[in-house]
């Protein structure tokens, strides 16, 4: 029989740790080499840990994983903690939390390292549980039930800090705190010190990635030891594939630690509920913050996906914002979207299928009106995520869901005027469904005709009509002519035809459209009512306003009968009625349409609504033709206000605000806060619209005439001549905006006394503008006035007079008598005679013409004060001072009231004055 001798401890084996062991203090933490920042962390723990002894006080820091919690929890411990014994403890398992109590025993008494390991940390429970100046520091706690029974026994003393990716369950035990990512300046700070470590290196780019590794600390410790090992730059890095840059680790750093494998373990732990995995791959195609999270709502029942949504945010891979959306970090999502066979959660067919869900919880989840304001927060709220599903993937990958997604998402865009990314996203949109659905099928169709509509909008006509042209023709060999569809296709290329100045073919076009859905639909169908409505504008659009008045005025008690009053096509249908009326000059039946339109729309729509604000813009714009500046200056100020507020300043109908207000200040001859704001909207049209688009001629156009109101002739006369060659290239030589510039440049060369170029411009362009427009045409007529009026100032009375007296007739006839534009027509050609020195023709038409002005347009008109001024010139010119000085009197108080005492009019009155008292 053998005999064995049993080994003799120490005795100190057999007591319990004594009360004074350690006396000069005992750490096995050490300090954080190359801590950075986390400022506001460490002052959140001082305070967290700054209570009186005699009660354990548990904090536990939680965050994703690869965030620096370890990191944070070291630097605070080792230099603002303030115990004598502090101790690091590993707690992702029992047996590393009982290996990690047992360490701590034998630091405080070494006699111990002879028993079991459980003895040992029983014995460490035993101290810390009789004293108070103690700080245990469990990191990594995976499971609570892990470290439960022994911050249960220690519940009256100490200090314990807990790290952990458990963001729920510590209510029972403490409170917690949640740790972000690196402030961008810390990410760089600590990028730069681990590259430059051993020497100067290039660090540029670090922002950058930095920025793209979302600013955890873990990727950015990662990225810059591999840079700092491999001499890889910043930005080289950034062009790595993703599989490198997370699972790379340096020579000589633990490669158990990189992100790829710390979140690979993350999963393991959530393996018990498949649908988290799922849930985490299709939210890694959208953007990282305020994901909504009813987009994940057809996903599963809504008790199990919860339960999977609380998994995750559990375990820091989500945050849940308690908003209704979601957050996950940028690194997450990256991951989850990189294939990897090695990597269970991290499948193909798995990243595929999540890629496929995404686009399809987008398309079901995007609002089907966006012209509706109120659905608008929303698509706001998913464009985000649109773009980032977009980017993340090659357009061959784009499903039919992920087509319907761009589509709804680049009509909302372009109604809110961001026409560069409406049109990336509609031909997107478009070559997914031409190579899914074949380039016949009725949604080819529909985005082709989206995208002919985005090109329109951005005025570049050149791609919209061709466009049309073939989406025309393939509705009508696939659907048929009749079709609904083929008949709204017939229509936008009728519009195309009118934005481009081509009405020959406009016309005939919405001429047939109109027939066609009378026939199809029906008189009373609301297609049919836009329709009619189109072809009224068409007709005013070449003068004919005999056509277009009746037609207009058709449409709204068709519309009223049909739709009601109140509804929404209606109002736009009296709104343009009241347009139609302020064209051909009855601003008496005009204004209180417009009124009432804007009531109904505050009433109906709201007052921030779009075309709410659209009335408010044309009920200014009303007071401003009728002459009451006094109304209109604060109805566009608040309109441009609004449109800032509700639409952005960028909006297109914003800068027509602002562009509208610039003519208002114009108008009262405030050229002082002009310029700026015409400046401004031209600079904004330009850099928002681009430098060819039809506003942005416009804009250049309106501020040359105010330099030219202002004298500022070096700066009017070339952007006169540059928007004419501008919209001779971009519109074409016949465009009506073309002939437009054509003829104000003609002006500006009259107004410099260079007859001798204005006379042959004015001469083409009215050749042009009769060939194009017809001579009854409005603008053919006022190219008649300008060119009389041109004759007339080259002394040639000759030729003026005529051409005076047959403008003034074809404006009544085509016009009417009491039309603006008429008693215009009848103030020049009275002017024509006084110059001509034949008085008895003058001075009734001059007697005449101001008692018109006064009763069409009001007593404070512009042109009523100026026709006031004229009368006055008359009755001096033929030596009747009695009646004159009254008259100039009277015209010089009126313009001092309803304009300014600087308006050019006003001084140009106030100097006939004085000549006439001193003749």
């Amino acid at each position: 029989m053998a005999v064995y001798a049993e080994r003799a401890l120490p005795a100190e084996a057999y007591a319990p740790i004594p009360a004074d062991a350690a006396p000069h203090g005992v750490s096995n933490i050490p300090a954080a080499a190359g801590f950075v920042g986390r400022g506001a962390a460490l002052d959140a723990l001082d305070s967290a840990f700054a209570g009186g002894a005699g009660e354990v006080v548990l904090h536990a820091v939680h965050g994703l994983g690869g965030i620096g919690k370890s990191a944070l929890a070291a630097h605070w411990a080792a230099h603002r903690a303030t115990a004598r014994v502090r101790w690091r403890i590993t707690a992702d398992s029992p047996e590393t939390v009982e290996a990690g109590l047992a360490s701590l025993a034998r630091a405080l008494q070494p006699g111990l390292g002879e028993l079991p390991a459980e003895l040992q940390a029983e014995r460490a429970v035993q101290w810390l549980a009789a004293r108070d100046d103690w700080l245990v520091v469990l990191d990594n706690v995976e499971r609570i039930d892990d470290v439960g029974a022994v911050v249960d026994r220690v519940a009256s003393r100490g200090r314990i800090l807990v790290t952990t990716r458990r963001a729920t369950g510590w209510y029972r035990h403490g409170a917690t705190i949640r740790l972000d990512v690196f402030e961008p300046a810390e990410s760089v700070a600590l990028f730069t010190r681990i590259l430059t470590h051993d020497g100067p290196r290039d660090t540029d780019g670090a922002d950058a990635l930095c920025a793209e590794l979302g600013h955890l600390a873990l990727a950015v410790e990662q990225a810059a030891a591999y840079c700092a090992e491999t001499s890889t730059s910043p930005r080289a890095y950034l062009d790595l594939r993703p599989a490198t840059m997370f699972g790379a680790a340096a020579e000589g750093s633990d490669s158990e630690r990189t992100i790829a494998r710390i979140w690979h373990l993350t999963l393991d732990r959530l393996a018990d509920t498949p649908l988290a995995g799922d849930l985490l791959r299709t939210l890694a195609w959208y953007a990282p913050d305020g994901i909504p999270r009813d987009l994940l709502d057809e996903s599963a029942e809504p008790a199990e996906l919860s339960a999977a949504i609380g998994r995750l945010v559990a375990y820091s891979m989500v945050t849940d914002n308690h908003d209704g959306t979601l957050t996950v970090h940028r690194l997450v999502q990256a991951l989850a979207r990189t294939p990897d066979p090695d990597d269970p959660h991290r499948g193909p067919e798995a990243i595929d299928h999540a890629r496929s869900e995404a686009a399809a919880h987008l398309a079901k989840a995007f609002p089907t009106d966006v012209d509706q304001p109120a659905g608008w927060p929303r698509c706001r709220a998913l464009l985000p995520h649109i773009d980032a599903l977009t980017r993340h993937h090659s357009p061959d990958h784009d499903t039919v869901d992920t087509a319907q997604s761009l589509d709804r998402a680049a009509l909302y865009q372009l109604g809110q005027g961001a026409l560069a990314p409406a049109i990336q996203a509609f031909q997107r949109a478009l070559a997914t469904r031409e190579r899914a659905l074949g380039i016949e099928h009725p949604l080819t169709l529909g985005s082709r005709n989206n995208l002919a509509h985005a090109y329109q909008s951005a005025g570049d006509l050149g791609r919209a009509l061709p466009l049309y042209q073939r989406t025309l023709e393939d509705c009508e060999r696939v659907l048929g002519t009749d079709h609904p569809d083929t008949l709204g296709s017939r229509n936008n290329l009728a519009g195309a035809y009118d934005a481009v100045g081509d009405l020959g073919r406009a016309l005939p076009l919405y001429q047939r459209t109109l027939e066609g859905f009378e026939r199809v639909l029906g008189t009373d169908h609301p297609d049919t009512l836009t329709s009619r409505n189109n072809l009224a504008y068409a007709y005013k659009a070449v003068g004919d306003l005999g056509r277009a008045l009746p037609l207009f005025q058709r449409t709204l008690e068709d519309c009223e009968r049909v739709l009601g009053t109140d509804h929404p096509d209606t109002l736009i249908s009296r709104n343009n009625l009241a347009h139609a009326y302020e064209t051909v000059g009855d601003l008496g039946r005009a204004l209180p349409l417009y009124q009432r339109t804007l009531e109904d729309r505050e009433r109906l729509l709201g007052t921030d609504h779009p075309n709410t604000l659209l009335s408010r813009n044309n009920l200014a714009h009303a007071y401003e033709t009728v002459g009451d500046l006094g109304r209109a200056l604060p109805l566009y100020q608040r309109t441009l206000e609004d449109r800032e507020r509700v639409l952005g300043t960028d909006h297109p109908n914003t800068l027509l605000s602002r562009n509208n207000l610039a003519g208002a200040y114009e108008a009262v001859g405030d050229l002082g806060r002009a310029l700026p704001l015409y400046q401004r909207t031209l600079e904004d049209r330009e850099r928002v619209q681009g430098i060819d688009h039809p506003d942005t001629l416009t804009s250049r156009n309106n501020l040359a005439y105010a330099y030219l109101t202002a004298g500022d002739l070096s700066r009017a006369l070339p952007l006169f001549e540059c928007t004419l060659e501008d919209r001779e290239r971009v519109q074409g030589t016949d465009h009506p905006d073309t002939l437009a510039s054509r003829d104000n440049l003609a002006g500006a060369y009259e107004t410099v006394g260079d007859l001798g170029r204005a006379l042959p411009l004015y001469q083409r362009t009215l050749e042009d503008r009769e060939r194009v427009l017809g001579t009854d045409h409005p603008d053919t007529l006022t190219s008649r006035n300008n060119l009389a009026y041109t004759y007339l100032t080259a002394g040639n009375l000759r030729w003026a007079l005529p051409l005076f007296e047959c403008t003034l007739e074809d404006r009544e006839r085509v016009l009417g008598t009491d039309h603006p534009d008429t008693l215009t027509s009848r103030n020049n050609l009275a002017y024509a005679y006084r110059r001509a020195g034949d008085l008895g023709r003058a001075l009734p038409l001059y007697e005449r013409t101001l008692e018109d002005r006064e009763r069409v347009l009001g007593t404070d008109h512009p042109d009523t004060l100026a026709s006031r001024n004229n009368l006055a010139h008359a009755y001096l010119t033929a030596g009747d001072l009695s009646r004159a000085l009254p008259l100039f009197e009277r015209a010089l108080e009126d313009c001092e009231r309803v304009l300014r005492p600087g308006h050019p009019m006003t001084a140009g009155v106030r100097a006939s004055l004085k000549h006439a008292r001193s003749t």
